[in-house]
Order: C-alpha cells, then structure tokens, then sequence
C-alpha cells in the first residue's frame, strides 16, 4: 500500500471494529488493539486489519502477523494468540466495511483536480442548472438543460450532453461521456464510459446497411456503478435501463434496449446484445456473451468465457459455449476428455 495516495483516515480499536461490523471480540483484553491499515492475509505486518475466510485459507493464520484478525467461527481458533481475533460468520464483507472507513477516498472517486464549484475553466451552458456543492472541474463541458445534482462531481474533460440529469452525489469520471441519459442518486460512471450513444441499428437497403435512429434514452437508476471504458447505447424506441445497485466492470458492452435489474453483477468484457432482459441480482463472470433478445431469470449465474443463445430460467447456473446447465456442461467436458483419451491410446 502506497501511502502518498492512500492515507488512513483515522484509526479504529478492535473493540471499535466489533462494534462497527457486529463481529465478536474473542479476548476482551484485546480491545484496545489498534488498527492502522489493512492488508492481505499474506502480507499481514503491524497495525494491520487482515481477513481469513474458508477452511482452506485457514494455513494462513499459523505465520501471519497482524494487529487483528477477521476470520469465520470454525477456523478462530487457528488464530494467533497475539492479534485480536474478531469472529464473524461473513468476514469479508466486515473487512470491506473497515476499509471503505479506513480509506474513504478509495471507495468513492473524488476530484481530480481539488477544485470546488464551477472550474473557470469548464464549459458549462448558461441553461445547465448545476446544485450547489456540485464541483464541475477544469474542461469538463455541460450542455443546455442539463442538471447536475448536489455534491456530484463531474470529472476533467467529462461531458455531459444536453438536457440530460445526474442526480446527487454521483461521480462521473475524466473523459467519460453521458448523453440521452438519466441518471439516479450516488451513481459512480468511471473515466472513458460512453453513456446514450446511438444502438448498433441498421436495415438493410440497396446500398447496404441503412440506419434506423435511436430515439431512446438510458436510464441508470440510484447507486449503480458503471467502469472504465464500459459503453451504454441508448434504446431504439424503448429505454436502456440498468436497475438500482447493480454493478459492471470495466470493458463491458451494453446494447440498445438492454433491461437490467437491481443488484446484479456484470464482470469486464462482457457483451450484452440488444433487447436482453437480465432480472434481478443475475451474476454474469468475465467475458460472457449474449445473443439478442435473451431473457436471463433472476438470481442466475454465468460462468465466465459462456455464450449465451437461450433463455437462462431464474437461479439457474449455466457455463459453456454455446451455454448449458452447468452439470451438462460438466458432462459434455468429462466426455470429450474420455474421447481425447482413448483416441491418445489407439494412436500409440
């Protein structure tokens, strides 16, 4: 950890930190022990907040050093007697909880530049409506209508198009652009997202392909974030819409007419064609492919490097390309290894 870009701000007794994630302090005597910073259970050191989850994980406790130990209720016993051991049944989520305290300028994106206010040297239309403690920093551009809401800041060089809504306390990172769109309260749009860009429509004519105009919009709803270089089109004739809290990685293409539900979590390089309907708190895993127009049911699971051309029912788990049920495709693997093996032996 680099502390010229990452200082702690303030630091936390074990007593504190049990308080704060409704973890149990296994020894009161500990409660005193502070904690400075927070590290990888393999690298530990003084003053440090480490994790240890799963049974598998447990080799780690016996030669780490740190401060104090978050770990799970079957493994605590593990735990050196020198750090404070706080149990918790999810000790990665209380980790999490402890870090965003610890570095809060880590969790949220802040300006760039430590400008307030409007940047003299931002563009900003005389029309825009921009709340107060909203920060518009330097080559930022604001076009006509648009409103920007209370304690958001729009990056350098961002640009937010006309007519257009960023509720409060979002972010909207440097070279990202938001047009067509409207978008919710602590929205985080990470630097060089493209948001309501036209669809990938065309009909074909005489000439070759003729474009159909994308009249959409987007719609990303509170507390949604959205990364680096990720693309939203704007729908064709219905909205894009991504749902309250969900999650996507850098790298990822969202099609026009792409409906989204809450909580769900898109992984880098996935590709969504238009029309799909994912529902809520769908897991998509790295590079996963759809077809157009799929319906994905909620609380599905996607294997990484899938392909998608069928319909996925609610809390199902599918892998492969082109995607199955993931024991059939566990079957399908087992198979063609058995015949790769036999045919090795008839080689010979």
């Amino acid at each position: 950890m680099d502390p010229i870009f990452f200082a702690p701000s303030r630091q936390f007794t074990a007593s504190e930190i049990a308080s704060l994630t409704g973890a149990q302090l296994a020894d009161a005597s500990k409660a005193g022990v502070m904690v400075t910073r927070i590290a990888a259970a393999g690298q530990g050191g003084p003053g440090s907040l480490i994790f240890v989850e799963g049974k598998r994980n447990a080799a780690l406790l016996h030669e780490v050093e740190a401060a104090a130990i978050l770990c799970a209720p079957d493994i605590a016993e593990r735990a050196p007697a020198a750090a404070a051991v706080l149990v918790s049944p999810r000790p990665q989520q209380a980790f999490a909880t402890i870090g965003r305290l610890l570095f809060p300028e880590a969790s949220i994106p802040g300006s760039v530049t430590g400008e307030t206010g409007i940047s003299a040297r931002a563009a900003v239309s005389p029309s825009a409506t921009i709340e107060d403690e909203a920060i518009i920093e330097a080559g930022a551009v604001i076009g006509d209508g648009a409103v920007i809401g209370r304690g958001t800041v729009i990056a350098p060089n961002a640009v937010i198009g006309k007519q257009c809504r960023i509720g409060r306390n979002c972010f909207v990172g440097s070279g990202a652009s938001v047009q067509y769109a409207l978008v919710g309260d602590r929205v985080v749009i990470h630097g060089g997202a493209r948001i309501g860009q036209d669809g990938f429509g065309f009909v074909g004519g005489a000439k070759g392909p003729e474009r159909i105009p994308q009249i959409g919009r987007v719609i990303i709803q509170d507390d949604v974030e959205i990364g680096a270089n990720t693309t939203v089109d704007r729908g064709a004739l219905t909205d894009t819409i991504i749902g309250e809290a969900t999650k996507i990685d850098n790298l990822v293409q969202i099609a026009h007419n792409v409906k989204i539900g809450r909580g769900c979590i898109i992984a880098g390089h996935c590709g969504l064609s238009g029309s799909c309907v994912l529902g809520d708190f769908v897991m998509l895993g790295g590079s996963v492919g759809l077809a157009d127009h799929i319906t994905i049911g909620s609380g599905a699971q996607i294997a990484a490097g899938s392909g998608l051309m069928d319909d996925v029912p609610p809390g199902a788990r599918w892998a492969g390309l082109p995607a199955v049920p993931i024991r059939d495709h566990f079957r399908q693997v087992s198979v063609i290894r058995a015949l790769v093996k036999n045919r090795k032996g008839t080689d010979k």
